[in-house]
């Protein structure tokens, strides 16, 4: 209760309208499977286009497997995804390092003062053996000469510099080599320094003799010296350029920290360019010791020595592999937080479509249970719908008899495959076309069908895009059989192209045969259950029972307004009850409140049947 103890007008303010629920949005997929790189542990990344994705986690091109090539389903299905109307996905990485290793690529060990430095790929996998090369970069002359005498403008702490007597030197540093036709100066140790503001706060050079004095040292040249580190990946494909980078730690741009490795346990957070693919590992970082920091200027002199004038500069990061072959339990995942993986990891994110593309490369006892895996989740997580299919086999038996081995509401079997264009196909002999699982493309239309017409749409009758065919023409017949089992075909039609022609879940209960009534239902909970999180612990009485009928009343109401509900009135439509009827003197000592919540959805008109008869003119109907 509010205070009043003195006299006087005391202003408050007070709501007369029932909170509101927002929707929770439905269009938001997530994804489990095997990648060309990325993060392997911890939670998915957020993915909003392909080209994100390829920079996240590698290209689409096959993943090499114990030697041989495995379609990449997972990055297919993504593009799929994207092509079909998805906007965001999340994406778990699966990847089982191979007995032995860790399958992350490796540069050689290199002596930089005391210290062992080394390139590694930041994650592991076949893409992390890149070409990275390191270039040095001269500034002008930085020397001013005034009344005052010689000064020098433009440093920081920790940039590297040359002061000679000589003339300004060529802007690239390097060594030529056979392989590596660098023109230029090399480093000349004996002429680096490192700027530091000392303790009155003027600008130092200093090295590992000391400092420089610029007045009496014959100085006619002080250049800076940045780094230039270039990644590029084998096949030429992509290239990443990192500038005015420091060997000194005392930079705030030593390379060191820019390409870092996250290390969540350690406090360490990931690097400003999280699409980075190798990062500089150090065993040791000389303490800092100021302004006598001789150990760090032999490290720093050490590390850019190593780096620019070492012939094998251009350096190869190799051994990294793309794992084993996927199996059901990577699929399922575990660990937590930090070391959770598959669709343990996939729990954090706050999707409502999830699907395990790589799968596709399961069959048998394997696939089946990693479709219960993914079934199991979106039951367990309660607000999730799981898009399901069919292995790749051209039988309606088998597919019929996968379908028997589930039966619930979350998830919905989608047959066949899809044949579709070859992104990842360069010049040369390859495959145009590439048999691909419906996973992908069906998150898109869902997707797609969500922001356009909203969840309580049966996402069916809907065409898919990025596709050649289907991997098999489903006629009438064929669909009589399998569709009453909730085996939803994708069909094509002439003159109206690829289509979805099912909107089944694969559930035996007839209250939930339609995907659009399950995933209405785990929107309305999902929103309720975040809207009303204020109701907890407030007092358990007649008015916060009429707060919450009005605020889930309201809610409803804009529901029903869409459509997606029956009913001309709203009384027809909803119901909502929280008052002694729903609750007893049990239920307000045992602290629950109790609110009984009635919705009429609308179904799919999955059967649209037009009786016609003969007329005649003298005939009636009345």
């Amino acid at each position: 209760m509010p205070e009043y103890l003195h006299p006087g007008v005391y202003p408050e303010e007070t709501s007369f309208r029932a909170k509101s629920i927002e929707g929770v949005a439905t269009s938001t997929a997530g994804f489990v499977g095997q990648a060309a790189f990325g993060p392997i542990a911890g939670d998915p990344v957020l993915i909003t286009s392909t080209d994100e994705y390829i920079r996240r986690f590698g290209g689409l091109q096959d993943l090499i497997i114990g030697g041989a090539p495995i379609t990449n389903y997972l990055a297919h299905a993504v593009n799929l995804f994207f092509e079909n109307g998805g906007r965001r996905v999340y994406v778990a990485r699966v990847y089982t390092p191979p007995v032995g290793g860790t399958g992350t690529a490796v540069s050689g060990n290199m002596a930089a003062g005391a210290s062992t430095v080394s390139y590694r790929a930041r994650f592991p996998g076949l893409a992390g053996n890149v070409r990275v090369r390191t270039r040095g970069v001269r500034s002008g002359n930085l020397l001013r000469t005034t009344g005052a005498g010689p000064s020098v403008s433009g440093l920081r702490p920790g940039d590297v510099v040359e002061a000679h007597a000589g003339a300004a030197r060529t802007r690239d540093i390097g060594v030529a080599s056979a392989t590596n036709p660098i023109t230029g100066d090399a480093l000349v140790a004996v002429d680096v320094y490192f700027a530091y503001f000392d303790n009155t706060g003027q600008l130092t050079l200093r090295n590992a003799a000391g400092a420089i004095n610029l007045a009496g040292a014959g100085i006619a040249t002080v250049q800076k010296v940045s780094l230039t580190v270039l990644v590029e990946s084998v096949d030429g494909n992509r290239l990443d350029s990192y500038q005015g980078l420091s060997p000194h730690p005392l930079s705030d741009v030593f390379i060191g920290q820019v390409l870092r490795h996250e290390d969540p346990a350690a406090g360490i957070e990931p690097p400003v360019d999280r699409d980075a693919r190798i990062h500089l590992s150090i065993n040791t970082v000389p303490a800092e010791a100021l302004p006598n920091d001789v150990n760090r200027i032999n490290f720093a002199a050490g590390l850019a020595s190593v780096l620019l004038t070492d012939p094998n500069h251009h350096i190869i990061l190799a051994g990294g592999v793309d794992g084993q072959a996927v199996t059901a339990n990577a699929i399922i995942g575990g660990g937590v937080d930090a070391t959770a993986t598959g669709l343990v990891a996939m729990e954090a994110a706050p999707v409502a479509i999830v699907a395990a593309p790589s799968i596709g490369a399961l069959t048998g006892s394997q696939a089946q249970l990693a479709r219960d895996g993914l079934i199991g989740h979106c039951e367990r997580m309660h607000y999730r719908f799981a898009i399901i299919s069919a292995e790749s086999t051209r039988d309606e038996q088998t597919i019929l008899e996968a379908r028997g081995q589930h039966d619930s509401s979350y998830g919905a079997l989608y047959f066949p495959w899809l044949i579709a264009r070859n992104p990842s196909r360069t010049v040369g002999p390859g495959r145009d076309t590439i048999p691909l699982p419906p996973d992908g493309a069906v998150a898109g239309i869902y997707a797609r069908s969500d922001i356009e017409r909203g969840v309580h749409k049966a996402p069916a009758n809907e065409t898919v895009r990025g596709i050649v065919r289907f991997s098999r023409n489903v006629n009438e017949r064929q669909q009589d059989t399998l569709n009453p089992d909730g085996v939803n075909c994708l069909r094509s039609f002439e003159g109206r192209g690829h289509r979805v022609w099912g909107a089944r879940t694969m559930t035996s209960d007839p209250e939930w045969t339609y995907v659009n009534v399950r995933r209405l239902f785990n929107f309305l909970k999902a929103s309720i259950d975040a809207g009303t999180q204020w109701v907890v612990f407030e007092p358990n009485n007649e008015d916060l029972w009429l707060k919450v009928r009005m605020t889930i009343e309201s809610f409803l109401y804009d529901v029903w307004r869409t459509g997606a509900l029956m009913g001309t009135q709203p009384q027809e439509a909803f119901f909502v009850r929280c008052d002694r009827t729903t609750m007893s003197q049990g239920d307000l000592d045992n602290g629950r409140l109790i609110c009984l919540i009635g919705v009429a959805p609308t179904k799919p008109a999955e059967f649209v049947i037009f009786r016609i008869g003969q007329w005649t003119a003298d005939a009636s109907i009345i």
